[in-house]
């Protein structure tokens, strides 16, 4: 009779075992975590095998002689350009040879069309790359490739979810660069379990990982997305691997922004952006031009454009308000793309210190196009446009509005602020609100910056 493989119960945010199932993990504290995964028994001896080593001494491993920091050889190698400016801008400069990125999305933002064009730019530039598909048939990718157009129909391709044949593969055709599609799709035959259990997407990650950085590979994985928007499996897939980046984007709208969360080879926070079009996605070049494109006519109020800086992009974005009578008792607070916690923050002290009353108003908060307002400068574009549609009394739609709102009601300084105006200027701006602290020296030519210390002083010149 054959064993029972036995069974841990593992947290898929950092990791740790269990030995029966809880409602909290102890480790991370983390609710609702804990996931069964069956371990077979030749996984330790294997791993142990493959690693060379030996278990004799309890180390399971071989003594290795170390060495200073300063003796390592080498050179850093030369990037790959994939010929997609946006896809290797958020990259840092291109993809580094021998590093692993994943890129999740949600189903349907583009994440295979995004890869495939890439896999077809780098066969272009000479660079031979293997597109693996373990979700669509090979007949259905090819279908997406005579949609793209160009290049795609030379890309190599293997519809295979067996990871040791994808290695097998890959080492009898050594390609520059490997695309997984997708991870969770992905099963080795050491481990017990379906493919895209956490057991089975740590440890192929964990390989593909090794083979990269031995092979000098790059590996490109897709990861699908789960309800909250983060990668679906454990949370230390996101570890592993060198480059996290994030497809996203409105179903009902026509352009994407790529994301850099994590880059070991570039900045943090970079952004892409592409537009869907019929052949494929398309670079855009000045995104701020297309998140301000509807701003050319009448401006109703509750309006204001602000700057942001995405890594280090400096991006123009339109923030809208709605100020309404309240239809029930409690009165509605409803943000898309800020934070709904910060702008409850923001009506207390516009309220307290300038005297803007929306406690018996429904407020609604819109950051136009999809994009998110995560740092503190777009704080006064969103009380500027609150004044406004409490007012009901449009906004210059040539200004735009920088700076931080403290308790206090004092405008705040922030960084890169000489940045945020070039790029002002440049998109045809003809005024600009940031702190009085935060006024360069030089401003650019035909933009007026009003430098101000509160709120209320922002107000006073908006009414004057």
């Amino acid at each position: 009779m054959a064993a029972r493989a036995r069974t841990v119960y593992r947290c898929t945010d950092c990791g740790a075992e269990h030995p029966k199932w809880a409602g909290r993990c102890d480790t991370c504290a983390e609710w609702n975590t804990l996931v069964e995964e069956p371990v077979a028994a030749s996984v330790a001896g294997s791993a142990a095998r493959r690693r060379g080593g030996s278990s004799a001494l309890g180390t399971g491993g071989r003594v290795v002689e170390p060495q200073r920091v300063g003796d390592v050889s080498g050179a850093e190698s030369s990037r790959i350009r994939t010929g997609i400016a946006e896809f290797d801008f958020v990259l840092g400069g291109g993809i580094v040879p021998g590093s692993l990125v994943l890129v999740g999305g949600e189903p349907g933002i583009g994440k295979s069309t995004i890869l495939l064009q890439v896999a077809a730019e780098l066969e272009r530039l000479g660079a031979p790359t293997l597109y693996v598909s373990g979700e669509e048939s090979a007949l259905q990718v090819k279908l997406r490739a005579d949609r793209l157009g160009g290049h795609a129909a030379q890309v190599s391709l293997l519809a295979e979810t067996s990871l040791e044949t994808i290695l097998a593969t890959t080492a009898h055709h050594p390609p520059s660069v490997l695309i997984i599609d997708s991870i969770q799709t992905v099963f080795t035959g050491d481990l017990e379990g379906a493919p895209g259990n956490v057991g089975q997407v740590r440890e192929c990650a964990a390989r593909l990982m090794r083979f990269a950085k031995e092979r000098g590979v790059a590996v490109l994985l897709i990861g699908h997305v789960t309800k909250g928007g983060g990668i679906a499996g454990p949370k230390t897939l996101e570890h592993i691997v060198d480059t996290v980046l994030y497809f996203e984007g409105e179903s009902s709208l026509d352009h994407r922004v790529l994301r850099a969360t994590k880059n070991r080879f570039g900045s943090v926070d970079e952004i892409g952006v592409f537009r869907m079009t019929e052949a494929g996605l398309v670079a855009v070049a000045n995104p701020s031009e297309l998140f301000l494109a509807h701003r050319g006519g009448p401006t109703a109020s509750g309006s204001a454009v602000t700057a942001l800086i995405e890594g280090t992009r400096p991006l123009l974005v339109e923030v809208q308000a709605l100020a309404a009578k309240a239809g029930f008792g409690t009165p509605q607070r409803v943000s898309n793309g800020f934070d709904a916690r910060r702008l409850a923050m923001l009506l207390a002290v516009l309220e307290r210190r300038a005297g803007l009353t929306c406690s018996a108003l429904d407020v609604f908060l819109n950051v136009v196009g999809g994009a998110r307002l995560q740092e503190p400068a777009g704080d006064l574009a969103i009380a500027a446009a609150l004044a406004s549609s409490v007012h009901d009394r449009p906004l210059d739609q040539d200004a735009v509005f920088v700076g931080e709102i403290g308790l206090g009601g004092e405008v705040r300084p922030v960084s890169q602020v000489e940045r945020r105006l070039a790029e002002a200027a440049k998109m045809g701006m003809t005024s600009a609100f940031v702190s009085k602290r935060s006024v360069p020296a030089r401003t650019p030519r035909n933009l007026r910056v009003h430098g101000v210390d509160t709120v209320q002083d922002v107000f006073s010149v908006i009414a004057s």
